[in-house]
């Protein structure tokens, strides 16, 4: 559990963090707070949700008690199958590790990660219904700031400095899982990280779009005042434009073309692997598997 939570604090997550649902869903059961195997989870999720919206007194009670709903479903009903979905992981022949086994692992995580967004909706539409138009521009403020940080480490250098602190990051993110890399081994990494593509100015473009259409529907929701299940559609489906990248095409077409060569990355750095490495990537697999039944027990009836 220890090895689990140093690494999900740092800013660089590994691949969980692209299955991640941008937008209030996000906010509301945050990514990093479920990886930490629900270890403060919930206080967590809180924190940050407020660190977004600055809950008023009246809105502190229920909102926690929604989050612990939500862990409390989760535990019931998920840890089981993630068990399985790591186990199936940990039993995989790295040494003929393929691209495509990659991508299906990407598929059916993301689609888990969209179960917990559509379970969510019904209290994310409670939350929504409760904002005023104060903590709508707190949440604005948030955006801007993420949106300026992301420049200032994104947006800045030449491409080759970008292609730098892009493999810097992958490279933290692949010693959590298998360890220390050798020369070689790095040298061979770089080359397949180089050759993702690169487009960050489109990256911020998404970024920014996505936090647009939030908030035109938290203002929507809050002149409109909806039905509780007219809201939870209406959050539903911006998690699903969401996904499909509001429908544009050339984003589409980049974000297939990364998911493809991420893949082809990561299996290589299966292959390549050695006998310390493969024993390492599994033993922090049984980690993951351990900690997921320990909570999947410890359930509240």
């Amino acid at each position: 559990m220890k090895r689990m939570q140093k690494f999900i604090m740092r800013p660089d997550r590994f691949w969980m963090q692209k299955l991640c649902i941008a937008g209030l869903a996000l906010l509301l059961f945050a990514c990093s707070a479920a990886r930490m195997g629900y270890n403060n989870g919930e206080l967590v999720s809180y924190w940050w949700l407020d660190s977004y919206v600055d809950f008023e007194n009246d809105q502190k009670p229920w909102v926690k008690q929604h989050i612990s709903t939500l862990f409390d479903w989760h535990r019931k009903t998920q840890l089981r199958d993630y068990v399985q979905f790591v186990s199936r992981i940990q039993h995989r022949d790295l040494s003929t590790a393929r691209p495509a086994d990659l991508l299906n692992d990407y598929n059916e995580g993301k689609a888990r990660i969209l179960r917990i967004a559509d379970r969510a909706a019904p209290e994310l539409a409670d939350l929504a219904l409760s904002l005023t138009p104060a903590q709508i521009a707190n949440v604005e403020q948030k955006f801007t700031r993420n949106s300026n940080k992301f420049r200032k480490e994104y947006l800045s250098g030449d491409t080759d400095e970008r292609q730098k602190f892009r493999y810097r990051k992958m490279m933290k993110q692949a010693e959590y899982w298998f360890g220390n890399f050798d020369r070689d081994q790095e040298i061979r990494l770089r080359a397949l990280s180089d050759a993702r593509p690169l487009n960050n100015e489109m990256l911020l473009a998404e970024r920014l779009q996505r936090q647009q259409e939030l908030l035109a529907l938290l203002r929507k929701i809050h002149a409109e005042r909806p039905s509780r299940n007219e809201a939870a559609a209406m959050i539903r489906k911006y998690i699903t434009d969401t996904v499909d990248r509001f429908g544009d095409p050339e984003r589409q077409k980049f974000a297939e073309a990364s998911n493809q060569a991420n893949a082809a990355l990561v299996a290589q750095m299966m292959r390549m692997a050695t006998p310390e490495q493969r024993r390492h990537f599994v033993n922090t697999l049984q980690d993951w598997i351990g900690d997921f039944n320990r909570l999947s027990a410890q359930a509240r009836s």
